[in-house]
């Protein structure tokens, strides 16, 4: 019970305090900085497939007490499995978990707990991993950084800052039969692009036959079936990966025993990539951040090599030698160790794989003149000329009052606009024309003068006043050879203009030879001839001291090695585009024609566009306030007219309330009949201005 109890506070201290780290920082205060450390051992040593080997798990503590561990192995699954993990000798003495482990993954943890009051050792043992051999090659195996030891403070304070890996050599078994060697394929630990292997072995006396067998198992048993008794065998075609020979010989009727032969193929170059260039491949810093990786399935990638290439002549820069620097070899991010010039470069980038396969990449980088920037002195154009600072601030203030005045004008020109606005409501000829036959009305039938007086003036205000309230505001991207074989051309500009410079590069067999390189001309068949060497690695590089003439041209290289000659390589066609413009020594590419005329094109239609929506809305605006204007003049006749109607209708009672009580004089019938005259003519008005009004809304 005691056990559980402990075990439980101390897994709750480990895994769940939050002041682990703050514990840390105070524990490697106190003894300067000194943790716990965990190795594995042994840490190296040779091993031979389908065997097994056992590796301990080794704390030291530092003279400190502790009192849980956390341990996660990493191993390549594809060399090693483990096999099972001890549990037998252990410093540990409560597992919080039973040991995890996953052959897939290549993982294998521990987690366990020490009962109080900790262990205090320089050389405790952990557990036990035992490890099968998969396949040949080096395994490592290393500590996770996620693993922990726990300080016995209450606190739960990691205190491990030491973790030491395995380095392992996994090999085959020693020969037990005939003994084999590969042409093609000598060292068995090596990835080779070749995909034909020759073995060859020993022929003993007394032999009858051999029998032998390849395939991807790394320790396996041939048939007893003879395959003859020649002295070799040739395998075409073999697929990426690693393959095993496996042979025994027959002698005196008894088979003997097996002798196992390893061969790597990888002739698959690493995976494709890009080159990625900070801040831009267009780019005004003259220090750009190249950065690029890839992988490789089956070797790995083994290196990296880098040339910057300038296509600008005046940043070519000349060598004692005559010849050009060659690759250079970088990690995945490279920052050129000196400034960059202003102009156009190729950024080429080779990938090795282990095997010795290689991909090229290529990106164009352009550095150029920031657009403006920005000195003691002044504004900088383009990197051209500079505005000085007096000018900047006198050509400011200037436009700032022309904007100002042409505001002024705009805002008085709107409200005249207006105003003429209001004054073509009340001057529509139908309007005019109804109020007149209103007015004459007025004169007959006074009461209704005062009204229609009133009305029109309010409805003139209100017009005014809606004007003046709504007035718009203006806002204005393999075959055989004789002797020597041609060198081969593995790099060559891409998209070449004749303002920009043309390079070729490649590889030879042979160190030091010349490189003879030809390019003709297919108009005039002039040809240009230039020579270069190779590196010590057999490696070459050319660039051409001056752009080429447009037109299109041929390609093709030739070995020199004292006085002989290999024949001449394959021809490459290349074809040199012409730039847009050339005035004398001034050329204008096509990105800058193009450029300009984008822009001016993109600057002509925002102006259109803007007059465009501009003068819509002023049209719209001005014409949806026309129209409500007429529709309030001919609501406020309508109103007069009804008036009228009103009135009328009421005299025509009185009159007829005299009827009957006495006879009309005929002044008075005459009057009746003037009555119900304007009063039908009045109805008809009404029923036209309603039907106006209907219209207008």
């Amino acid at each position: 019970m005691s056990k559980k109890i402990i075990f439980g506070v101390s897994i709750l201290l480990v895994f769940f305090s939050p002041f682990a780290g703050i514990g840390n920082f105070y524990v490697q205060a106190q003894v300067g900085g000194e943790g716990a450390s965990i190795s594995l051992n042994p840490s190296s040593g040779t091993f031979i497939v389908n065997n097994t080997f056992d590796v301990s798990i080794i704390l030291n503590t530092n003279k400190r007490s502790v009192n849980a561990v956390d341990a996660i192995i990493t191993f390549p699954p594809d060399k090693l499995q483990v096999v099972s993990p001890s549990l037998g000798k252990s410093i540990v003495g409560i597992w919080a978990t039973p040991p995890t482990f996953n052959n897939q993954d290549g993982t294998l943890r521990f987690q366990g707990g020490i009962p109080s009051p900790g262990v205090n050792t320089s050389s405790g043992i952990i557990s036990t991993i035992t490890f099968r051999v998969k396949s040949i090659g080096t395994a490592t195996v290393n500590l996770s950084d996620q693993s922990k030891v726990f300080l016995n403070d209450g606190l739960g304070t990691n205190v491990l800052t030491t973790k030491s890996g395995g380095i392992y050599n996994l090999v085959l078994p020693p020969p037990a039969g005939p003994i084999v060697i590969s042409p093609t394929h000598p060292d068995q630990s090596k990835w080779a692009t070749n995909t034909t292997a020759l073995f060859e072995w020993s022929a003993e006396s007394g032999i009858t036959g051999y029998s032998y067998m390849l395939d991807e198992e790394p320790v396996n048993t041939p048939d007893d079936i003879s395959e003859g008794s020649n002295a070799g065998v040739a395998y075409k075609n073999l697929k990426d990966e690693t393959h095993y020979f496996h042979i025994k010989s027959l002698k005196n009727g008894t088979w003997g025993g097996v002798t196992h032969y390893a061969i790597k193929i990888d002739g698959t170059s690493p995976a494709e990539f890009k080159v990625s260039i900070s801040p831009d491949i267009r780019t005004t810093s003259r220090l750009p951040i190249i950065d690029f990786i890839t992988t490789d399935n089956l070797s790995g990638i083994d290196h990296y090599e880098l040339k910057i290439v300038p296509l600008t002549p005046q940043n070519i820069e000349p060598t004692s030698s005559g010849n050009e620097n060659f690759f250079i070899e970088t990690q995945g991010r490279y920052i050129p160790p000196k400034e960059l010039l202003l102009g156009d470069y190729d950024i080429i980038v080779h990938a090795f794989d282990v095997a010795g396969n290689v991909r090229e990449v290529t990106q164009q980088l352009s550095v150029v003149n920031p657009i403006f920037s920005t000195t003691e002195f002044g504004l900088g154009i383009g990197g051209k000329f500079v505005i000085p600072w007096i000018y900047i601030f006198m050509t400011g203030i200037s436009l700032i009052l022309i904007l100002m005045y042409t505001l002024w004008i705009a805002l008085k020109s709107h409200r005249n606009a207006k105003t003429k606005e209001l004054e073509g409501a009340l001057s529509d000829p139908e309007i005019q024309e109804r109020l007149k036959y209103l007015k004459e009305k007025q004169r007959l039938y006074a009461k209704t003068a005062g009204a229609v007086k009133h009305l029109v003036i309010f409805f003139i205000a209100y017009a005014i006043l809606l004007g003046a309230l709504s007035a718009p505001s203006a806002s204005v991207k393999a075959a055989e050879f004789a002797t020597l074989v041609p060198p081969t051309i593995t790099s060559i500009s891409k998209a070449t203009t004749n303002d920009k410079l043309f390079y070729v590069g490649g590889s030879t067999e042979i160190t030091g030879a010349e490189i003879i390189i030809y390019l003709q001309n297919t108009q005039d068949n002039q040809v240009l001839i230039s020579t270069i060497s190779a590196d010590e690695k057999g490696a070459w590089f050319y660039t051409h001291p001056k752009p080429l003439t447009s037109g299109r041209y041929l390609l093709w290289t030739q070995l020199k090695v004292g006085n002989e000659f290999s024949p001449p390589g394959p021809q490459n066609e290349i074809t040199v585009s012409r730039t847009a413009f050339q005035i004398g020594f001034l050329k204008l590419s096509y990105e800058i024609i193009y450029f300009v005329l984008a822009l001016l094109l993109f600057l002509i239609v925002i102006t259109l566009a803007i007059l465009n929506i501009y003068h819509y809305y002023q049209a719209k605006g001005k014409y949806t306030r026309l129209i409500k204007e007429i529709k309030e003049a001919e609501e406020a006749i309508k109103q007069g007219f009804a008036t009228l109607q009103n009135d009328i209708t009421q005299e025509l009672a009185v009159i007829h309330q005299v009827k009957l009580t006495k006879s009309l004089s005929r002044e008075e019938e005459a009057k009746e009949e003037q009555l119900l005259k304007d009063l039908r003519e009045i109805t008809q008005h009404i029923k036209k201005e309603v039907a106006d009004i209907g219209k207008t809304a």
